[in-house]
């Protein structure tokens, strides 16, 4: 890891995915844990509250 801390990765966890942030400020999400029920997809430029309803979404629409 580096010691600079502007370079720092961090990550939101949320509902069993990992909301990984991306420098051109997309979010790639991906499920926790194996074996996958949902796919990895990348989100657009927008909050993490955006993306956790995104996430909201696509499950209600998978259940």
């Amino acid at each position: 890891m580096s010691a600079d801390p502007g370079t720092q990765r961090w990550v939101v966890r949320y509902r069993g995915f990992v909301l990984i942030p991306q420098s051109d400020l997309t979010w790639v999400v991906r499920p926790e844990r194996s074996p996958m029920r949902h796919l990895p997809f990348r989100a657009p430029a927008s909050s993490v509250d955006d993306v956790k309803a995104l996430i909201d979404w696509r499950l209600a629409a998978a259940a």
